[in-house]
C-alpha cells in the first residue's frame, strides 16, 4: 500500500492567512483496518552552532533550541477499515502562527533552517509499522510596502582603498569601478549592475560575483556568526577590455535565500562579493551588505 499527500497548488507556494488545501490519497490492493489517520503541520526554525562555536557560550544550548511558528494536528480520520483500491481524503488547514511569531519566509541555510512540513501518518496497530509520508511546501512571508527610489551603491577599487593587506606596495596597480543597482533588494527581481576595470597593471583571469549568507545564533549573552558562500557566478573571463562596463545580474535562488531577518534568537543577512582574479592567482575583493525584502506590488 502508499500513502502521498497532494496539494492543490502545483507551486507549493503560501503566504500567512493563505488556506492549505489537498487530499490525502491511499492506495491498497486490499482492504486495510487501521487505528487512525493523522495529518500534522509544523512549522519549525531549526539552529546549529558551527564546530567553531560550540562550547563558547553555555548560553547557546538554550538559545538554539527549535522555535516552533505554527504546529496544527488532526485526526483524518478514527479507527477502522479503509476499502481496497484508491482513496482520496481531502483537508485544509489556515496557515495563521502562533500568538506573537510571525511565519518567516522557508529558508534552508547551514546552520539556521526554516522549514514548514506536513506529516501523515496510518496507524496499523502494535504489530505494523506505521505508514508515513513527509511533504513540504514554501511560505513567503508578509509583503511589505515600497521604500520609494532605492539608493544604488557605486564603488572604486584600488590598492589604496583594500584592507587587510600588510603593503600596499606588494599589491599591483590597478582600478575597478562599478556600481551595483541597489543596496535594498527587491527578492524575486534581479540583482543588476555593472563593473569596469579602468586600468590593471597585471593580466586579469577572471572577474567573479559570489552571493554570501550571514547566519547568527545566540543570545544577550553572546552569538556565533558564520558567513558561508550560497553562489558563486563568473561575470568574465580573461584579460577584459578595458574601459568596458561589464553587466551584473544575479538571481536570487529560493529557499538558499529569503529576507532578511533579525529575531532575539537568530539573524538571516546577506552580502554580495565582487572578485577579481590576477593572472598570477591574486584575489582583490570587495564586500557588500544588502537587504534583501518582499514588496507589495
Amino acid at each position: 500500500m502508499s500513502l502521498d499527500i497532494k496539494l492543490k497548488r502545483a507551486s507549493k507556494v503560501y503566504r500567512p492567512g493563505d488556506v492549505l488545501k489537498g487530499s490525502l490519497v491511499i492506495e491498497s490492493r486490499s482492504d486495510i483496518s487501521h487505528t487512525g489517520l493523522f495529518l500534522n503541520l509544523e512549522g519549525i526554525v531549526n539552529m546549529q552552532l558551527s564546530s567553531k562555536s560550540v562550547g563558547i557560550f553555555e548560553a547557546f544550548y538554550n538559545s538554539v533550541k527549535p522555535i516552533q511558528l505554527i504546529s496544527i494536528n488532526l485526526e483524518v480520520q478514527k479507527a477502522g477499515k479503509l476499502p481496497s483500491g484508491v482513496t482520496t481524503i481531502p483537508f485544509e488547514f489556515p496557515l495563521r502562527a502562533k500568538a506573537n511569531r510571525p511565519l518567516y519566509d522557508s529558508y534552508h541555510g547551514v546552520f539556521i533552517s526554516i522549514q514548514y512540513t506536513l506529516h501523515a501518518e496510518l496507524r496499523r496497530g502494535l504489530l505494523n509499522k506505521p505508514t508515513m509520508k513527509h511533504l513540504e511546501f514554501i511560505v513567503e512571508g508578509e509583503k511589505v510596502p515600497k521604500n520609494g527610489e532605492q539608493p544604488s551603491i557605486p564603488f572604486t577599487i584600488t590598492p589604496q582603498s583594500l584592507e587587510n593587506i600588510r603593503e600596499v606596495k606588494s599589491v599591483p596597480n590597478f582600478k575597478i569601478s562599478g556600481v551595483l543597482d541597489r543596496a535594498i533588494c527587491d527578492i524575486e527581481a534581479p540583482l543588476s549592475g555593472n563593473i569596469t576595470v579602468e586600468h590593471s597593471a597585471k593580466p586579469i583571469k577572471s572577474i567573479e560575483l559570489q552571493l554570501v549568507r550571514v547566519e547568527t545564533c545566540g543570545c544577550a549573552e553572546g552569538y556565533a556568526k558564520d558567513a558561508t558562500e550560497i553562489q558563486n557566478i563568473q561575470i568574465a573571463e580573461g584579460d577584459v577590455m578595458r574601459g568596458l562596463a561589464i553587466p551584473i545580474h544575479m538571481i536570487f535562488p529560493r529557499l538558499f535565500t529569503c529576507v532578511t531577518t533579525a529575531t532575539n534568537n537568530f539573524k538571516i543577512e546577506f552580502e554580495v562579493n565582487v572578485v577579481i582574479v590576477l593572472q598570477d592567482d591574486h584575489l582583490i575583493t570587495e564586500n557588500f551588505p544588502i537587504k534583501l525584502y518582499r514588496p507589495k506590488s
